[in-house]
């Protein structure tokens, strides 16, 4: 049975791939930009049954408006794949306050703002499914690279409260961790101005096997995994309040991520 997807930032990456995926085999997809010119070929190759929005997902009231006309669209929700982000690269001293805040305000407000505004239909329905878009960086952190994994870390809080507070509801929620993928994340990513202390340490950081391109997956490889998430009867086993239980989660889960990484 085809379900509707509203998923954010679509005009490149996960989020295209994935849209254009639920597009293929026959759902129908809510797909949202800053920049609703980037969605045209998809709403020229798909029809009625994709819906461009223009959203900037740092604005609460534009979020709500977004998800309530894909209501009105499509009639209803089955699923929100919370997507939009950027990065941002940087000592933790190096970084200003108004990158931070942009930051803060796309990648943990935005995801909040969309959360709150599909709330009620899910609850409802009784019914629905909740998508956010976490890290590998959401649960370790590495150099340079510490605001962005604060608001994956954000990201994961505020997804493990909410699957306590709606699954009584019949809402699922889960939360999705990949690791580096040759997406053009890094076209979006923001540089902080340098401190030359640094230097040495990202140098010797840059220069580790770990952050080679060679190690990093196939975004398309993750479109199997994506399937199998929205289509069980369950959300992904839930991680909920301690690192035992996460360690269950990802080990059960083990197959699934290595497929989806494409290696």
């Amino acid at each position: 049975m085809s379900k509707v997807i509203f998923i954010t930032g679509v005009s490149r990456g996960f989020g295209k791939i994935w849209a254009e995926a639920f597009l293929q085999r026959g759902d129908k997809v809510a797909g949202t930009s800053r920049n609703i010119e980037s969605l045209a070929e998809l709403k020229d190759t798909y029809g009625d049954r994709f819906l461009p929005l223009a959203l900037d997902v740092n604005s609460r009231a534009q979020s709500f408006e977004a998800v309530q006309k894909a209501i009105d669209y499509f009639g209803t929700l089955d699923v929100v794949i919370n997507n939009a982000g950027y990065g941002i690269m940087g000592a933790v001293e190096e970084i200003s306050e108004e990158d931070a805040r942009a930051l803060i305000d796309t990648n943990v407000l935005g995801t909040l703002w969309v959360t709150q505004a599909v709330l009620p239909l899910f609850r409802q329905n009784k019914k629905g499914h909740v998508i956010q878009l976490s890290s590998a960086l959401g649960v370790n952190t590495l150099p340079t690279i510490g605001l962005y994994s604060a608001t994956k870390y954000a990201v994961e809080a505020l997804g493990e409260a909410l699957q306590l507070e709606v699954k009584e509801f019949g809402i699922h929620v889960t939360l999705l961790e990949p690791n580096g993928f040759t997406t053009d994340f890094n076209s979006s990513t923001v540089q902080s101005k340098a401190i030359p202390a640094y230097d040495n340490m990202k140098a010797a950081f840059y220069a580790s096997p770990g952050v080679s391109a060679d190690v990093y997956g196939d975004p398309h490889a993750t479109v199997e995994a994506v399937f199998q998430l929205v289509d069980s009867n369950q959300a992904y086993p839930w991680t909920q309040q301690n690192y035992a239980e996460k360690l269950a989660t990802w080990e059960a889960w083990k197959e699934v991520s290595a497929k989806a990484q494409g290696k």
